[in-house]
């Protein structure tokens, strides 16, 4: 029988802009997540200044921005803590908030009081018995870097993110042993503001601040591979036992094609690349493949490395793949293959017999783990890390104050099957964090409406609700599941 390995990292994983709150608190200034509302959002709470001619936040009187106080954990963390401890987590996974290091992002010298507040966490995750897994970018590029700068576009990025990353791994380098650099990093291609950092500071639709153009996006690209390089490198240098990860959404590397029909095999086989690979491969391989190239010559780009940023790239590859897995999707050129943030959305699979309750119905596919797990072990001979797999349902309280999500115990008990059967395969697997164990602001939609957790959390889409927290009845499921090591599903 497959079993879980002994040192088996179980546990759950969060993003500090969607439970910190204390958007503005001890000297903090926003980030490109805090002008939101869900990374799905078409309409961010940026505005042209033709006076100056930037890029400047304008929020919206009419829209709720729940993450400027999340669910209060910056305030409430201990607390949240002991009952990941409780479940018996042996890792827990946040990231830090750049804009509390550097609130501005081009300072010289960092924001004290930032610094002090993921000591204390970082001290009480140890103190808890869980390894801290800290993302350095997750969606929380400062704001002022895009407006100024453009972000990832400029090649003065490079100089502020390593000014931020030398001071947190300074200061963290014996409480935090794994890191991960940049989340979902592939989420570019299609997401590239928020996913990516990018803001054009000469935008041809002075109307969409989500509008790049085809070379501001590839330019970010190659600054973006340089930076994890060197994060690579850099970290190595400072403790030698940091383990350092890449981080990609790889619901789309479970894109099957609809049928047979030549034209979705190559097609899905095409959207695998360009929607994960294309990433993966430069931090995983250290290689600039032909097919991005390729792409470049499409779109009419032209970049030339440095011999020496194509050095560090080679030599600097990631410790381990992390990734996301939700659901797969299917591939057909006869329609279009929009993406959510659970992965594409094509036609629908007929073999797949359930999925999740309205409003987001996500088709239930855990053997697309078990197959993108093989694929990525086939292709990069890494250790695979599940940082991310959850579902969202529509949940409220019931008269015991609690939640009966016997569902969210079946998605994930035929997901952790899958894993065993992964493991089996070959595939070496570090660990499985649950997306999120308690509600906090969806990322996708930027409401506490869509609630993942094991932990119910009194907040409400109006804003409203006390921050109250209650377990649900697969919070002492998952606790039974970790206790067995993965034995008692």
């Amino acid at each position: 029988m497959t079993r879980f390995p002994k040192n088996f990292l179980w546990g759950g994983a969060v993003a500090a802009n969607q439970l910190e709150g204390a958007w503005l608190e001890d000297g903090k200034k926003p980030n490109i997540s805090d002008v939101v509302v869900g990374i799905n959002t078409k309409t961010p709470g940026l505005k042209w200044n033709d006076n100056n001619k930037k890029w400047e936040m304008s929020l919206d009187e009419d829209k709720v921005y729940l993450s400027h106080e999340g669910i209060d954990f910056y305030h409430r963390y201990k607390e949240d803590l002991k009952l990941m401890k409780e479940m018996g987590f042996k890792c827990f996974r946040t990231s830090i908030s750049w804009a509390r290091i550097f609130p501005d992002g081009d300072e010289e010298k960092p924001n004290e009081a930032g610094l002090r507040f993921y000591d204390d966490l970082f001290d009480e995750i140890i103190k808890d018995g869980m390894e801290p897994l800290v993302t350095l970018s997750h969606y929380e590029t400062p704001l002022h870097l895009m407006t100024e700068y453009g972000g990832w576009i400029s090649d003065k990025m490079l100089g502020f993110y390593q000014n931020y990353v030398n001071a947190v791994f300074e200061r963290y380098k014996n409480k935090v042993r794994y890191w991960l650099t940049f989340n979902e990093i592939n989420n570019m291609y299609r997401r590239p503001t928020i996913s990516a950092g990018i803001l054009s500071v000469t935008p041809k639709n002075k109307e969409n601040p989500l509008e790049v153009s085809k070379e501001e996006l590839w330019t970010a690209y190659c600054h973006i591979l340089v930076a994890n390089a060197w994060t690579v490198k850099k970290g190595h240098e400072i403790n030698p036992d940091f383990k350092i990860g890449c981080m990609m959404a790889s619901s789309s590397v479970a894109t099957y094609p609809y049928d047979c029909n030549p034209e979705n095999i190559m097609g899905a086989y095409q959207l695998q690349r360009t929607a994960n690979f294309y990433f993966a491969d430069p931090m995983c391989l250290g290689i600039i493949p032909g097919y991005v190239r390729k792409m470049w010559k499409d779109d009419g780009f032209d970049y030339s490395f440095s011999k020496e940023d194509l050095k560090l790239i080679k030599d600097n590859t990631v410790d381990y793949f992390a990734l996301s897995y939700y659901r797969s999707g299917t591939y057909s050129i006869d329609v279009e293959n929009a993406f959510d943030t659970g992965g594409i959305k094509g036609k629908k699979n007929p073999y797949l017999k359930e999925e999740s309750p309205k409003p987001w119905s996500w088709p239930i596919d855990p053997v697309g783990l078990r197959y993108t797990c093989n694929v990525l072990s086939d292709r990069y001979h890494l250790p695979l890390f599940i940082v991310e797999n959850g579902i969202g349902l529509d949940e409220s309280l019931n008269e015991n104050d609690t939640v009966e999500d016997s569902f969210r115990e079946k998605y994930i008990r035929e997901h952790v099957r899958q894993l065993k059967l992964a493991i089996d395969d070959g595939c070496e697997i570090m660990g499985y964090l649950y997306w999120g164990p308690l509600d906090i602001v969806s990322a996708g939609t930027g409401e506490m409406k869509k609630r993942y957790g094991f932990v119910y959390v009194d907040r409400y889409n109006d804003g409203s609700g006390s921050l109250a927290r209650n377990k649900k009845k697969s919070f002492y499921w998952y606790k039974k599941l970790i206790e067995s090591n993965g034995k008692d599903l």
